[in-house]
């Protein structure tokens, strides 16, 4: 696997594939791994809410708390789950800011190895100098 997927700075991410031909059947592949992940990180992380949004043109938002989006973004069949503290305006803008990205940091932080463990089956090894990410599949 040498393709490279966009995710946003800063954010926590596990890789995966989705295994389809871009077809027909890919939009319908595409929609029930949004549902899935969904599922399992509103299971995962109650405080998670819908939403329905991007970040950038490539990251999509899924769900969102007080302190991170939720989402994925697909590039082939390399797939980043990734959450990230919020950077909307409606999020800075608010009067207790200043106290905000610390707590979002603390909760992304004791988040992490759990996010890690129910999304990633693949590691990123590294970077080639043409941006090229080297992944390797997790062992069972």
């Amino acid at each position: 696997m040498g393709r490279s997927v966009s995710y946003p700075s800063g954010a926590i991410v596990a890789f995966t594939v989705i295994e389809v031909e871009i077809d027909d059947d890919w939009e319908f592949e595409y929609e029930w791994l949004r549902d899935d992940l969904r599922e399992r990180a509103v299971r995962a992380f109650p405080s998670l809410i819908p939403h329905d949004g991007w970040r950038g043109r490539e990251d999509r938002i899924l769900l969102r708390n007080a302190y991170a989006d939720f989402g994925v973004s697909v590039y082939g069949g390399l797939v980043a789950v990734w959450i990230a503290e919020r950077d909307d305006g409606a999020y800075w803008d608010a009067d207790w800011r200043t106290a905000r990205s610390p707590r979002a940091q603390r909760w992304l932080s004791q988040i992490a190895s759990r996010f890690d463990a129910l999304f990633g089956d693949y590691d990123c090894l590294g970077h080639m100098s043409n941006g090229e990410g080297v992944y390797t599949k997790r062992a069972a």
